[in-house]
């Protein structure tokens, strides 16, 4: 069986479970987790992961790994990975696909690097950050059309470009039986600026004038949670702030969740969602959506059939779109269950792997394709 290296530069935040739970459902490829560092908490990958440094984050850590990005000596590690016999790299985000390249490079594998947002939305001296990646690196997978764009327009080569939605585990979210609780609004991400939460609870101090009993709760952490719980206070908002969660305890509140809201923008630094997985979660489950029409969500939440879409930054349609959701029950559950058909039908995990293995062997055999050219040509100029 082939195997591929899975490349984070950090193994592996617990933020990414759609990484993990690609890596698990690969069935003819044999994978391996590689990177600079662990990080903690950290998800659980098959197999201990190979690291360069045993060092978490720290100042000693931030040093060796620059030290490995400048002189790109570390005989020991690229042995070890070289003796465990990969096929091929796949590394995530565009910053860890530029450290892949010394890996690529030093094992004499192809190279993959898939696109999630951040890393083609920041404005960024790109040619600078990431000439050597366009070179080396044999395909980018893109999350979301609107990612594949902005590569392009970032100056990622337009003909190593391809669009690849992740997927979503639709044995693990899939429509509960458990009853929607009355009311409940639910935000699953990171609390940073991109994410729009500011907005949400705008439009929350709306939603309850009009319906008293609405409530919202947030999942997840970041560097704006201490702003956004004192515009909370200030708003008088009934809602709740849970902080990181495990999977199982985002299951159990997808569960029971009325309307799911994902209030998206461009954040001040260009910084765009890919194609939020969260959503993908949310609608697999059978919850309907309110949501930004930005980024990569209008590919998957279609307005009026999936999902309400509003301008970014609008509270105020968004908050009449979570009123409609909450009082008109057979239009939300109409919503929901064409989301959920839309996910089995486009954005099922298994069958989504099934095509990342098949670009994966793509792949290799072009790579074998060049090598034998290029041994050929050497040959003949003796």
């Amino acid at each position: 069986m082939p195997k591929v290296l899975l490349f984070r530069e950090s193994i592996l935040p617990i933020s990414e479970t759609f990484i993990a739970a690609q890596a698990g459902s690969l069935r003819e490829y044999e994978v391996e987790f590689c990177g600079i560092r662990p990080t903690r908490p950290s998800l659980c990958v098959p197999a201990r992961p190979r690291v360069l440094l045993p060092l978490q984050e720290g100042r000693l850590c931030r040093w060796l790994t620059r030290a490995y990005k400048l002189t790109e000596m570390a005989p020991l590690f690229h042995r070890a990975l070289s003796r465990s016999g990969p096929n091929l790299i796949h590394a995530h985000f565009a910053p860890d696909g530029a450290i892949a390249c010394i890996l690529a490079e030093k094992l004499n594998i192809p190279l993959i690097v898939t696109l999630h947002g951040y890393d083609v939305t920041v404005k960024a001296d790109f040619k600078s950050l990431y000439g050597r990646l366009w070179r080396r690196a044999d395909r980018f997978i893109c999350v979301s059309e609107f990612i594949k764009r902005k590569a392009i327009e970032a100056g990622f080569p337009a003909k190593k470009m391809m669009v690849h939605y992740i997927g979503v585990d639709r044995a693990r979210f899939r429509p509960s039986n458990s009853a929607r609780t009355a009311g409940m609004a639910l935000f699953v991400g990171r609390l940073v600026e991109k994410k729009g939460c500011t907005h949400l609870l705008d439009a929350m101090s709306t939603v309850q004038k009009r319906y008293p009993q609405a409530y919202l709760v947030l999942i997840g952490d970041g560097p704006l949670r201490p702003a956004l719980e004192q515009q909370a206070s200030n708003l008088n908002l009934s809602c709740r702030f849970l902080g990181s969660q495990p999977q199982p305890v985002i299951q159990e509140y997808l569960a029971h969740a009325s309307v799911f809201c994902v209030p998206s923008v461009t954040a001040s630094n260009g910084d765009s969602e890919g194609l939020p997985i969260a959503i993908l979660e949310a609608m697999a489950m059978g919850i309907p959506v309110v949501a930004s029409n930005t980024a990569g969500i209008p590919e998957a939440v279609r307005d009026g059939e999936t999902g309400l879409l509003a301008k970014e930054r609008n509270h105020e349609t968004l908050a009449e779109h979570i009123v409609r959701f909450l009082e008109d029950a057979g239009f939300a559950e109409d919503c929901a269950r064409r989301g959920s058909e839309v996910v089995a039908n486009q954005f099922d995990l298994k069958t989504q792997t099934k095509l990342l293995e098949t670009i994966y062997t793509e792949v290799l055999a072009n790579s074998g394709e060049r090598q034998g050219l290029t041994t050929a040509v050497a040959r003949s100029q003796r």
